[in-house]
Formats: structure tokens, C-alpha cells, sequence
């Protein structure tokens, strides 16, 4: 089927959508859950074939990013039946005016429509973007990378097969079939049939869509995300969370990529990260991209010119020594991409002089940035983190896929 066919179906979806009730919704979501664990073998099957695919031409952390087990299918589920649970977002009055002569103006939560999701190689966002469009009232278009593409039509499969059980349209989620460049262009100009359009993955796919888009457009993802150790901070305290944020996920976009340095405790904390990070690890040891100050105090790569503009997503950490938290804040904000931010200090001040001039959707204080995440931030699971300040911001829950529209009741008003 083509991608214009397809989006035809979504737009005739939509216009079922708005006469389906929240708890026909919920008894979808939760037969959807259902239908994907149950097809887990099908699911595998599928994945394992993507990995094989994958081997030789991705880098390992993002063979990990593709792969799927039993457990991470279940927690796909999950995360279908926690967003089931959360409060209906359409139909919620945000504003409510009555004026003198009796005039009712409310602002109401209503649908978008269409969301498109444009994706690379994780396959757990299938599942993830479907629920969340359903339970906004939206209809969900997923594009997914070749790399993921076998994973996410089984996984597509198992929600429709979900969506009929409960009696619902099997259209309100669809997987294009085509994966290269044209049907992305498509989506990226499908005016009057994608109300919404959301990129997830690199640099290159986000920049893209941003710079080609004619729908609505909702930049996410890239995270260039830093963490400043202070002056004041427990060091060891901060060596858990660095080493939390770099390691424990590097494929992600809410990893750690750069670490800023206070010169007052560089030269006893960067000894303590090196045995950390390098040293105590035989099994993917962080590769040290290091600033001239930090090259004085321990071995590592010189960082090059770009190293603290890149999103690595692999065992690679550039290090910054600042002379406090003005100049950090400086540094960061001259090159974040506007994700997540963390400072570790014992200092007040520092901490809401840090909060107050960062830049970015979300900023941490003695915590590791890999918190920024739907599931964590309770919204059940994310439909990608936006890096933009308009309309939504940070991890994209239900609330983010609505918009409004003002419902203004009279009896026989004129003016």
C-alpha cells in the first residue's frame, strides 16, 4: 500500500474517532498489551532478523538500541497499560470565563487528529507512539527506519490484532510500508492529512524534517546533554551519576555526553573519574575526550574541534574544566542542544543560580539526566523529548498530543 494510500485511511479513521468513548479506549489499550505479549515469538522472530541485518553496518550500543527480549516486549506493555491508566486528556476545560451578561467561554482539550511519527531503530517507540495517540484521541502514522522495520510491523500487527478484539477501527494505527527518503518527504508535506508530524532519531533525520516540513513540525530528540560537577559537590556522589548518565544507556538521547569540571576539584575528581570510568572498566572502558587544563591532570584523547558538539551515543565523554558555575552555565548553553542538564554541588546558591540559567527543557540538580523520560516523569511512556519551546516541551506525555479550541456557550447573546 502506498504511503498516500495509508494516509487516506488515517484521515478516515479520524473522523471515527471523536464518537469512541475513554473506556472503549482503555479496553483497546489494555487488549492491545495483551496482543503483544502474546505474539512475543513472532516479535522476536522478526527482531532477530533486523539484527542480523543490522550486524556490520550500526555500531554495538545501537545493535542494543534495536534488539528486544521477552523482558523489554513486557515492559512495552506495561507501558501500554500505565498510559490506559492516566485521566483522558480530551475534553478537559483548561480555562473557564463567565462574563457579566452571562456568556460561558471555555477553553477545551480537544484531539490533533493525525500524529505522524517518523523513527529510526527503536522499536519499542511502535508501541509506545501508538498508545499515547490512542489515548489522546489521535490517529498514530509510524515511518520507522529500514534497520527496525521488520520489528515494528510485528509489533504494528499485534496492535491492530488488539484494536479489533476491542472493537475499534484497525486503521487508528498504521506502519508505512515504504522505508526511504520518499515516504518521509511525504509525510513531511502531507497537508490535509498529518496534523501533527514528530522526528525521532539523529541530528540529520530531525534537521530534516524541521527544515522541509510544511505540516507542523515538533523538533526532539538530539541530546548534546552535560553534567557540571561544582565546586562544592560530593565527588563521589558525582562519579555515580556521571557514570549513571554515560554508561548505563549510552544509546540514548538522554545520556550524558559532555562532563563540565569546576578547576577548584578538578585536579583530585578527574584522577577518580579516570579510575572510574577507564580503568575499573575491562568491559567498554569511556573513551576520555579531553580539553587542554584536564589533559594536564590525566591521560585521554585531546578533544577535538567538535567533540563538544557531538552526540556520540557510545562509551565517549568529552571533559570541560570551567572556572566556576558562570562559565559553565556559558558553556552549556553555548553548546547544548537543549535536552538535559545536571549539576552536582552542596551549594544552594550554585544550584539555583545553575536551574535559573540553563537553557534547556529539563535541569537536574544531584540527579543523572537519565531520568528525562515519559515512563519516569509519570506521563506512562513519551512520545519523544521536544528540545523546542513551543507548544510542548521536554518529554511529550498525553497533554502534549492535544491541542484546544474555545467552546463558547450563550442564550441568545448578540453583540
Amino acid at each position: 500500500m502506498t504511503t498516500h494510500e495509508l494516509l487516506v485511511k488515517a484521515k478516515e479513521a479520524k473522523s471515527k474517532l471523536s464518537g469512541i468513548g475513554v473506556d472503549d479506549i482503555n479496553r483497546a489499550l489494555s487488549a492491545m498489551a495483551n496482543c503483544l505479549v502474546a505474539n512475543t515469538e513472532d516479535i522476536l522472530s522478526a527482531n532477530a532478523l533486523d539484527i542480523e541485518a543490522a550486524k556490520g553496518n550500526i555500531s554495538e550500543v545501537m545493535i542494543d538500541r534495536l534488539m528486544l527480549s521477552p523482558e523489554r516486549i513486557q515492559a512495552m506493555a506495561d507501558g501500554i497499560r500505565d498510559v490506559a491508566a492516566l485521566p483522558c486528556p480530551v475534553g478537559r476545560v483548561l480555562q473557564r470565563h463567565e462574563r457579566a451578561d452571562g456568556l460561558v467561554i471555555e477553553k477545551t482539550s480537544v484531539a490533533l487528529g493525525v500524529v505522524a511519527i517518523i523513527y529510526e531503530s527503536r522499536p519499542n517507540v511502535t508501541s509506545d507512539a501508538a498508545a499515547l495517540a490512542l489515548k489522546s484521541g489521535n490517529v498514530c502514522v509510524l515511518r520507522c527506519g529500514k534497520e527496525a522495520h521488520r520489528s515494528a510491523d510485528a509489533i504494528v500487527k499485534a496492535l491492530r490484532e488488539g484494536l479489533k478484539t476491542a472493537g475499534l477501527p484497525e486503521d487508528m494505527v498504521l506502519l508505512i510500508e515504504d522505508t526511504t527518503r520518499a515516504s518521509a518527504n511525504e509525510l513531511m508535506t502531507a497537508d490535509g492529512y498529518v496534523d501533527l508530524l514528530i522526528p525521532r532519531g539523529g541530528k540529520g533525520l530531525i534537521s530534516a524534517c524541521v527544515r522541509n516540513a510544511t505540516v507542523p513540525c515538533i523538533q526532539t530528540g538530539t541530546g548534546i546533554c552535560h553534567i557540571y560537577v561544582d565546586s562544592s559537590a560530593d565527588l563521589d556522589m558525582a562519579l555515580d551519576i556521571v557514570e549513571n548518565a554515560k554508561c548505563s544507556r549510552p544509546s540514548v538521547c538522554n545520556a550524558e555526553e559532555v562532563l563540565v569540571v569546576a578547576e577548584d576539584i578538578a585536579d583530585r575528581f578527574l584522577p577518580m573519574l579516570k579510575e572510574r570510568l577507564v580503568d575499573n572498566r575491562a568491559e567498554n572502558p569511556v573513551e576520555l575526550r579531553l580539553d587542554e587544563k584536564a589533559m594536564s591532570i590525566i591521560e585521554g584523547t585531546p578533544a577535538g574541534a567538535d567533540d563538544f558538539d557531538t552526540e556520540f551515543l557510545d562509551y565517549i565523554l568529552a571533559v570541560k574544566i570551567v572556572g566556576g558555575v558562570d562559565e559553565a552555565i556559558e558553556h552549556i548553553n553555548a553548546h547544548s542542544t537543549g535536552h538535559s542538564e545536571a549539576i552536582v554541588t552542596s551549594d544552594e546558591k550554585s544550584a539555583e543560580k545553575f536551574t535559573l540559567g540553563i537553557d534547556s527543557s529539563s535541569v537536574y540538580v544531584n540527579a543523572s539526566t537519565r531520568f528525562t523520560d515519559g515512563g519516569e516523569f509519570g506521563l506512562g511512556c513519551e512520545m519523544g523529548i521536544s528540545t523546542q519551546k513551543l507548544h510542548a516541551r521536554g518529554p511529550m506525555g498525553l497533554g502534549e498530543l492535544n491541542t484546544y479550541k474555545y467552546i463558547i456557550k450563550g442564550k441568545g447573546h448578540i453583540r
